[in-house]
Order: C-alpha cells, then sequence, then structure tokens
C-alpha cells in the first residue's frame, strides 16, 4: 500500500530529526548535573543516567514545571477494597450477575444457569467503551456501555465445584461458563445517585461464546482452514470468546479482541496434521476450560479448524442490538490485546494491536479505504480490506512497520503460506518470518492523534534471559514492564516508519538491580509494575492501569502519568483496586468528569474459590462471592477527573 502522500522517502532524515543516539550524546554532557540531583532524589538508583533510550526526554530542574495532575495521591497497599484520593466517589454502575432486561432474573450465585447468565450482565468485565447518547430532555447524561467480559474463574464463580474440580465441570456449569463470555452493551445514566444501568433499555444486549452469530469477513472468509462440521460454509461462527482490551472506532462501532482463546480447547492433533504448527505456534489445546469434554468444537482432534475461527477482531455496532457482529479477518489472528483506532491525516483508519504473549509482536493495520465523517454507513466495512504491519524495533530508535502481504518477502508457499487468509490465520509464524520483534507481552496499545502519539504498554517477561535482549525490551527477567512511545512523523500514522523511546521502565526504583527509570520525582506511592491498560483523558494525559502489580507488594490499579516537559515519567497513585482483582478498560467521558473502570477478578489468589476468596467485594456479604463489577470515579462537587 503506498502512503507517499503523506511520508517523506526517508523519515528517519526527514527535516533534521534527531535520532535517539542523537539525543543520549546530547543528555550524557549533563551527567554531572543528573549525578548532582541522584545525590538527593536516588536517580542513580532508578537507572535514569545510561545511556539507553529509556533516558527521559527532558532534564529535571530544581524547580520543576508544575504538575499536569492535581489530586492527593493515595498510598500503595493490598486490602479487601478500593480506594480513591479524597475529594472523589465512586458509583457502583453493574456488577456480575445484575439484570440488564425486564424479564432478567435476580442474581442467584447459589442456582447460576445458563438461561439466567444468557440475561445477565457477564463475568470478568474487562475493555470498557462509551458511546454517548444524547442527553435526556431533562438534562440526564447518558450514553452506552459496551463491555469485553474477558474470561471465567471457575473455582472463584461457581459453588460447590472445587474440590472435585474438574470432574465437577457438567454440561450444564460449562454452558454457565460460556454464557459469562462475550459482551455486554448496556445503556447507564447519570443520576443523582451517580451512573446507574437502564435494565429494559433497548440497546442492551448480551453478546456469548456460543449463542451469538457472527460473520466472518475478509480474506480468510470462506477459506478451508476456517471450515467446520457446524459450518461447512467457513462463513458463519457461533459467538466469541476471550475479549480483552478492544476499541471504539470514529464511526462508533465496538471492537472486541479475542485474546487467550487457546485455552478453551482440548484435545490433540494426530503427528503431522496440517494444522499442527499453527496451533503450538498459538498454544492449543491449553486445556483451561472442560467444554471440549461436552462439546466437540472444543475438542480439536474433532474439529481441528474449530480454533482458526477465534483470535480476531469482531467489530459491533451498540446502535442496533439485531446487527449480526463481523469476525474481521484482515486484521490478522493473534491473541489480541486492543484494538484501538485513529484517523491519520490522509483519512486512512489504523488500529493498533498488541499480540499479549511473551516474546510476541505489535501490530498496526492501515484500511484500503478512507473515512467519510458524513456516511456512518459507508464506514462501517472499512475494516475489511487493508494492510497488516508488524513492527521491528531498530536500535537507532526508528520502528519499520513490516507488511504481512501474500507473495511479498518470505510469505510464499515454499514457506507454506499459500495465500492471504494462510498469512492472516498464521500471523504470528508469518511475523516470525519477517523478523518481527519479540516484545514483553505488548497489551493495550492507545494512539493520541493530536501529537501522532503511540502508547504501548508491556506488561513484562519474567522469560526473557540476557541472550535474548533487544532494544526495545532491555531487561532480563523483566518482572515489572515497560511503557514505550511510538511518535509517528507528521502525525502520519500510516507511515512504515516511525520513532521510538521507553517512557519509563517500571519496578521499585529504589533496588538497583531492578533496573527502574522513573522520573525522581515519582513518590514511594507512585511507582507501579506491569502495566496493562491505558487511557488518553480529554486532555491529552495519560492515564495507566496494571494487571501484575501485586508482584510489587500492592493493588493493582490506576496511575497518572506525566508525558511531557520537566516531569515527564513521573506517575502518581490514582486508584488503588480490592486484593486479588485486576484493572482493566478505564475510559473517560467526553467531558472527563466521569472515569468507568473495570474491576476484574476480585478475591482471586492462591486457593481462592467461591467459598472461600480473599475478599467479598463489593457487597461484602458472607455467603456472596466477590463479584466483577464496573465503577465510575467521579469528583465530589463534580469537574474534571485529575484537575
Amino acid at each position: 500500500m503506498d502512503h507517499s502522500e503523506n511520508t517523506t522517502s526517508n523519515p528517519r532524515i526527514a527535516n533534521g530529526a534527531r535520532t535517539i543516539g542523537d539525543i543520549v550524546e546530547a543528555r550524557l554532557s549533563r551527567r554531572g548535573f543528573l549525578a548532582g540531583m541522584a545525590a538527593t532524589t536516588g536517580l542513580m538508583a532508578t537507572g535514569c543516567a545510561t545511556s539507553d533510550t529509556s533516558i527521559p526526554l527532558s532534564e529535571i530542574p530544581e524547580s520543576p514545571q508544575a504538575a499536569a495532575f492535581n489530586f492527593e495521591e493515595i498510598t500503595r497497599g493490598m486490602d479487601e477494597t478500593h480506594h480513591v484520593p479524597s475529594g472523589y466517589t465512586t458509583d457502583q454502575v453493574i456488577r456480575w450477575g445484575d439484570p440488564l432486561f425486564d424479564d432478567s432474573p435476580e442474581f442467584d450465585p447459589m442456582n447460576q444457569s445458563e438461561a439466567a447468565q444468557l440475561r445477565q450482565f457477564g463475568y470478568n468485565n474487562d475493555y470498557l467503551g462509551f458511546v454517548a447518547l444524547p442527553t435526556r430532555d431533562d438534562g440526564v447524561q447518558r450514553g452506552l456501555l459496551c463491555v469485553n467480559h474477558e474470561y471465567v474463574s471457575s473455582l472463584l464463580m461457581q459453588p460447590g465445584i472445587a474440590a472435585t474440580y474438574p470432574a465437577s465441570m457438567t454440561k450444564e456449569a460449562c454452558l454457565t461458563e460460556m454464557a459469562a463470555h462475550g459482551g455486554s452493551v448496556v445503556e447507564v445514566e447519570l443520576t443523582d445517585d451517580g451512573w446507574k444501568p437502564v435494565v429494559g433499555s433497548s440497546y442492551n444486549r448480551r453478546i456469548t461464546a456460543h449463542t451469538t452469530p457472527m460473520k466472518m469477513t475478509g480474506p480468510a472468509a470462506g477459506h478451508d482452514r476456517v471450515k467446520t462440521t457446524e459450518d461447512p460454509s467457513g462463513l458463519l461462527v457461533a459467538g466469541t470468546m476471550n475479549n480483552c482490551a478492544g476499541g471504539t472506532t470514529p464511526w462508533g462501532t465496538w471492537l472486541m479482541a479475542e485474546e487467550n482463546i487457546n485455552g478453551n480447547f482440548l484435545g490433540t492433533l494426530e503427528e503431522g496434521h496440517p494444522e499442527a504448527e499453527n496451533h503450538k505456534r498459538f498454544g492449543v489445546a491449553g486445556g483451561w476450560y472442560q467444554w471440549g469434554r461436552h462439546f466437540s468444537r472444543y475438542d480439536i482432534s474433532k474439529e481441528p479448524n474449530e480454533p482458526n475461527r477465534f483470535g480476531w477482531v469482531v467489530e459491533v455496532d451498540p446502535m442496533d442490538p439485531t446487527s449480526t457482529p463481523k469476525k474481521r479477518t484482515a486484521l490478522g489472528r493473534f491473541k489480541h490485546e486492543g484494538a484501538e483506532s485513529v484517523i491519520a491525516p490522509n483519512g486512512h483508519v489504523v488500529v493498533y494491536m498488541g499480540d499479549d504473549q511473551r516474546f510476541d509482536y505489535l501490530y498496526k493495520f492501515v484500511s484500503k479505504n478512507k473515512f467519510d465523517p458524513d456516511n456512518r454507513e459507508a464506514n462501517k466495512d472499512l475494516l475489511e480490506d487493508g494492510t497488516l504491519y508488524v513492527a521491528r524495533f531498530d536500535e537507532d530508535g526508528w520502528v519499520e512497520w513490516m507488511p504481512l502481504v501474500y507473495g511479498e518477502g518470505e510469505l510464499t508457499p515454499e514457506n507454506g503460506f499459500n495465500s492471504q487468509a494462510d498469512v492472516l490465520i498464521g500471523a504470528r509464524l508469518a511475523g516470525d518470518l519477517l523478523g518481527a520483534t519479540p516484545m514483553d507481552r505488548p497489551e493495550d496499545v492507545e494512539p493520541h492523534s493530536e501529537p501522532g502519539t503511540v502508547w504501548v504498554m508491556l506488561t513484562n517477561n519474567s522469560r526473557r534471559t540476557e541472550d535474548e535482549l533487544n532494544p526495545a525490551n532491555p531487561r532480563a527477567n523483566n518482572k515489572f514492564g515497560h511503557i514505550i512511545q511510538i511518535t509517528e512523523p507528521d502525525r502520519d500514522f500510516t507511515a512504515t516508519q516511525s520513532r521510538w523511546e521507553i517512557l519509563v521502565r517500571c519496578g521499585d526504583p529504589s533496588v538497583a538491580e531492578v533496573g527502574a527509570t522513573w522520573n525522581p520525582l515519582t513518590s514511594d506511592d507512585g511507582w507501579f509494575g506491569s502495566p496493562d491498560n491505558c487511557a488518553v483523558d480529554p486532555s491529552g494525559r495519560l492515564w495507566v492501569a496494571t494487571d501484575g502489580n501485586e508482584a510489587t507488594g500492592a493493588s493493582d490499579g490506576i496511575w497518572a502519568m506525566e508525558t511531557e516537559g520537566e516531569r515527564r515519567g513521573t506517575s502518581k497513585a490514582f486508584f488503588r483496586a480490592p486484593i486479588g482483582a485486576e484493572v482493566c478498560g478505564p475510559r473517560f467521558t467526553e467531558d472527563g468528569e466521569s472515569l468507568f473502570v473495570s474491576v476484574q477478578h476480585p478475591g482471586d489468589g492462591d486457593g481462592a474459590t467461591f467459598e472461600s476468596p480473599t475478599t467479598r467485594w463489593p457487597d461484602f456479604n458472607e455467603g456472596t462471592p466477590p463479584r466483577p463489577t464496573v465503577i465510575a470515579i467521579r469528583k465530589i462537587g463534580g469537574g474534571p477527573i485529575g484537575v
């Protein structure tokens, strides 16, 4: 695909831009100044005075600029409930099992069923999209929450199964789990009591792993490798599952990103089976769930093509609850963590995606056709056709985006690729051949249109050895992750060459061997580990949610992150989750006055069960299990968050 209309022939030297090496060399001339600062701030312990790309862009003066965030920082810790700063409040918007429809049964955790769960809010809420609706005549603010339900915590979710698991997983128990997967669309409104669901709204919808018909589109649709006994056409899939992060398009559709689908399958393939290498590269069959004991579609020895029907990005129109979701195969098949989009200056739509596994890759998709701001219907199929790219991070501070196109380079029949469908079904294998950079679990990837910035969350990789280091992943045994900033030249998100640098390397800055690189203005409560999801608020500020911060001795949460000027790399603790919980899907309303947050798998932990969780948040009723919940954070008295 030709993007020459908005790019130079070589952006690496265009406009006199300095390379990362030039910047590092300039900073090293200030080493004496930095060393002086280190004596009082612990800078040297953080590793900021090194010569790699993780050095903050700016130097820290004695009188730093005003902070971008104005709130009273909360403390690090871990307990059974959640915490927000003084002056803020939280609304309990919707919990697992809450009713969505007028005929929804009340939540009865001791008597769960597929039928009940199909009419209730699903389990382990992850990505949150918010599509604003017109304000009501009485002035009430409203919108649609689009919520992914990533997975189920079997032992924590259902009563009486732990002692004899997995034998206790009956067919009905498995169906209940399938019904809890997928997603929910729920209308919410801001009442005098905070954000609440509109039960019975005509917009409300449940999408599940097994009951929701989905159309396959793009190059892999109808290919022999996605045909099964139930669907010999290879065009219609029943359901979506393991939907982690996602995205909301400029035309108001919801992108559900299928991630760890490999764990839902049981069985083995005979030696030499055509799908053996593909399934091995994807980790099929993980056997996390017992569905394959009761349903042949989840047993790869019976349906070897079924896994190829998952691992895609699914596009849903939340404004039309009768619409058929579409699996957009042009965006590639891998463990999608997020699918955030942006409109490039040339009108093409670009979707950024991480493959959430140790040593896997970062991708972006560029649409063939252009966005039409005046025609929503014309935009609905923009993701059906385009070019998928995989990233190679070079040591000179540039990213090379390499096209995954059949017939180009190594993607030929000699290497097992006989069509574009093969390339997309085996996107990981294609990335291997092209020499993409193996990353430390690339999760959420968030573009910011105005400055042309892309934020990449690298969660962790404790398996990386000294022999496996690369410039973009510079730490062995990386238990705490890091954040990369990509800058697209002239805001051209379609560019095939981009600049990159490390914003922060996470972990405890007081432990030298960790190699953390926070701005020294970060407090003892402000640093964190395992960045996962992120959000850019209406003011352009970055907020980071974590998954795995318990490795630092504190609960997961949300941190406000300075990204510009003298305070760049300074982090500040804003929200803390209850013990065992992961924080996902931070999403601001357009006015910046409400922040929706997913609190996933509260009460989880080693040995935790339905009967014995580590917390009973948010209800705290004896005998009631912890419930994954969407909350909304607001400032008491109103006003933008963090201001």
